[in-house]
């Protein structure tokens, strides 16, 4: 690289100096010279005798007078023809030739080299000026000027001898690397594999959440091989020019050739490896061709090139399936979120080297972050570091981590942020109703804090913390989880007799997971009643013995007097008001009959998913969605969300109703003290139970200042869910800044 630029350096004052010389020796011969003159002036003057000596150099004349004109030049110069004789033109016209009177006539004749730099010198302006146009276009190829390199590639090469990242830096993800030490392997020993009859693998995909680390493992396998490492984005292929992307893909594979055996990574492929024929552009896609040429540097007619390309993407479903099978894409690694030993392990390699004080412990921080990715940890240990370095301390402590974890979710404390009493005490009773629900649900996971301190869009949150990795989710867990989110409309309501805004990112999650439960997870079935004869039906109404009468289409509900239900069925013809109505007639109790949206009783029958979301190319996420039902089931869904959500707000109701000594007593405190750890929060309501419901003594305010946990969404790939953390959102002034970031729920 050195060399070149003194290369370019050298060039550059070389045309200079060319510049200057052709300069100088434009200008030398016309100093002290007057313009040039035609040849009848030249022989007029030489008939007047007042030209003293005239030096014939080739078709240049050059004539000096007998005394300089008023201009104070002593010569001035003429052409003539290439058959123009001179000498005798002057004797014809009666010139005196020689001295001492005469005209001197010098002939200064030119040797083959002066007059071959005679001819240089008329060329050198040409040479100058296209020597300055070549470096101005090799000028503009190279640099950050990009004018004149559309078709180059813009993969960067890491050199192999550069010190880079190895295995030991990527941690949480020993499958992964498990999957590449091979390909590792192939780079450096190829022979002991070639013997076998092995081949080299083609290309290797990393399929995995944002922040999992595919960057850092492709870096970590060219520095484990030692080989050369381009890296690009796929966005990089694709200009506003036709042809572009796919020459890039040649002069990348090109470069890669050159320096092979090598390593080719492709960050976010699927900006140019989307399914063909899916985007607006059709067949004349510009981003087509640049996957076509993909495909064939890939795997086309040249073989054993010793180019292994590894790629990463997120969305792994829009691919196109030439790009994914095997011969180019081998190999399909996926990178997971991190579970507990892999939080604990990635925790160990980012703190690395800082000062942490004895109390810190990665145990109790992996288990407070599931969910978290490895960039998400990272940026963990740098926010505990800086909010050490702020408060001027020497090691970073405990308190310092629990901050960090709530900084990196929710954003910082909003210290400034003036709250009226009233307000604060409806967030710490909503905060307390999800608190005391948990506390109180069987399937529920315990409560880790509760705190009403503002933070980002949240007026107080409330996180729970499963006590291990969780992948997959039962139908009594999401229930609990429902009935949870609940929990602070209810309190509101049974305290205030109102509610706020507040709960409004509750009831979105709520539904959210009812959804779920419903169109994806097959988890709503309808209850099982015993049958009821339709005589029976009408003979224990004429005595009185039913009080409401639900109509499913022909199915029938029928509640008891005393609470008992019974299913029965009508004939199409039947009408139940008119049988009512007869029975007011005959001064018999009413029956209540209201009819229900659902057409049966049964509801959505055996289990099975409603509908598929979509991606709309170009538009964004979930923007579309194919419906595989009718308006029917559409109604079934509707009247099942609606029950399971009616079942969590029953069920949040009896636990509050219940234990309402308890929740306002938690909430008393968090007006007190703001935030209550879970294991404080227990104490508090165990003294509660051994006092016999009386107020306690509040426990030891937490040392820790208010902290928060939050997750991600807990259903990255179909049912397998990932372990998360609650939260909810408390009253705040503006229903804009209601919702709380990271509820757990199906998607």
């Amino acid at each position: 690289m050195g060399n070149n630029r003194w290369l370019r350096n050298s060039f550059v004052y070389l045309m200079i100096i060319i510049g200057v010389i052709v300069i100088f020796y434009t200008l030398l011969p016309s100093f002290g010279a007057r313009s040039e003159e035609p040849l009848t002036t030249v022989v007029a003057m030489a008939k007047n005798n007042d030209i003293r000596e005239i030096v014939i150099d080739g078709r240049k004349l050059t004539v000096f007078p007998r005394s300089t004109n008023t201009a104070g030049a002593d010569r001035f110069t003429s052409r003539i023809g290439p058959d123009t004789d001179v000498l005798g033109l002057l004797v014809q016209s009666g010139v005196q030739i020689g001295p001492p009177s005469g005209v001197q006539v010098v002939f200064k004749g030119s040797s083959g080299l002066s007059s071959f730099f005679g001819l240089m010198l008329n060329f050198l302006p040409l040479i100058f000026f296209g020597g300055l146009i070549l470096f101005m276009m090799r000028q503009a190829q190279g640099g950050n000027n990009q004018t004149m390199s559309f078709g180059r590639s813009r993969a960067k090469m890491m050199p192999f001898n550069r010190p880079t990242v190895s295995f030991a830096d990527v941690a949480g993800v020993e499958e992964a690397k498990e999957e590449l030490s091979e390909v590792v392997e192939f780079l450096k020993f190829p022979e002991r594999f070639l013997a076998l009859g092995a081949r080299i693998p083609k290309g290797v995909l990393l399929v995995g959440s944002p922040g999992t680390g595919k960057t850092l493992m492709a870096r970590a396998v060219a520095g484990e091989a030692g080989v050369p490492f381009f890296h690009i984005s796929g966005s990089e292929f694709v200009e506003m020019f036709v042809g572009v992307g796919a020459a890039r893909v040649r002069d990348l594979f090109e470069q890669a050739k050159r320096n092979a055996p090598c390593i080719v990574f492709v960050d976010e492929i699927d900006a140019v490896g989307r399914h063909r024929g899916a985007g607006l552009g059709g067949g004349h896609d510009e981003r087509e061709q640049t996957l076509n040429q993909i495909l064939v540097e890939m795997d086309g007619f040249e073989t054993n090139t010793n180019i292994i390309v590894i790629a990463a993407t997120n969305r792994p479903d829009i691919l196109d399936p030439a790009l994914l099978r095997p011969g180019r894409f081998d190999r399909r690694v996926t990178m997971d979120l991190p579970d507990i030993e892999g939080r604990k392990a990635i925790l160990k390699v980012h703190a690395a080297g800082k000062p942490l004080a004895p109390e810190v412990t990665f145990d109790s921080l992996a288990k407070e972050t599931p969910g978290f990715s490895g960039a998400e940890l990272s940026n963990l240990i740098n926010e505990a570091a800086i909010m050490a370095a702020r408060g001027n301390k020497k090691q970073i402590f405990m308190a310092d981590f629990e901050e960090a974890v709530d900084r990196v979710i929710a954003g910082p404390q909003r210290k400034n942020r003036v709250i009226n009493p009233r307000e604060k005490e409806m967030t710490a009773y909503h905060e307390a109703g999800h608190a005391l629900v948990a506390w109180g649900m069987e399937h529920a996971d315990p409560v880790h804090k509760i705190s009403i301190v503002a933070r980002g869009q949240m007026g107080g949150h409330t996180s729970l913390v499963p006590e291990e990795d969780r992948y997959l989710w039962t139908k009594n867990q999401f229930a609990d989880r429902m009935a949870v989110t609940m929990g602070g409309r209810v309190a509101e309501q049974i305290i205030f007799d109102e509610v706020t805004t507040g709960a409004s990112n509750d009831l979105e999650q709520a539904t959210k997971l009812a959804l779920g439960m419903v169109k994806r997870y097959g988890m709503f079935s309808a209850k099982s009643y015993e049958e009821m004869p339709i005589s029976d039906v009408f003979r224990k109404a004429r005595v009185g013995e039913i009080a409401q009468i639900e109509v499913y289409g022909n199915d029938l509900l029928v509640t008891m007097t005393d609470g008992a239900q019974f299913r029965s069925r009508k004939e199409d013809d039947f009408q139940l008001a008119e049988f009512s109505d007869g029975l007011i007639e005959k001064g018999l109790p009413p029956v209540t009959i209201t009819v229900k949206v659902s057409h049966s009783l049964d509801g959505l029958g055996a289990p099975r998913t409603f509908g598929k979301v979509q991606e709309m190319v170009f538009l964004g996420r979930d923007m579309g969605e194919e419906k595989d039902y009718g308006e029917s089931i559409t109604r079934e869904i509707d009247h099942a969300v609606s029950e399971l959500i009616n079942e969590a707000y029953d069920q949040a109701v009896r636990v509050i109703t219940t234990h309402k000594p308890k929740l306002i007593r938690l909430a008393e405190y968090l007006i007190e003290y703001e935030t209550v750890s879970g294991e404080a929060m227990n104490r508090l309501f165990n003294a509660d139970d051994d006092l016999g419901g009386e107020p306690a003594t509040p426990p030891t305010p937490p040392e820790t200042p208010p902290t928060h946990n939050a997750n991600p969404d807990p259903a990255n790939a179909g049912p397998a869910l990932t372990p998360a953390l609650s939260q909810s959102s408390a009253p705040t002034p503006a229903p804009t800044l209601t919702s709380a970031a990271g509820e757990a729920e199906p998607s």
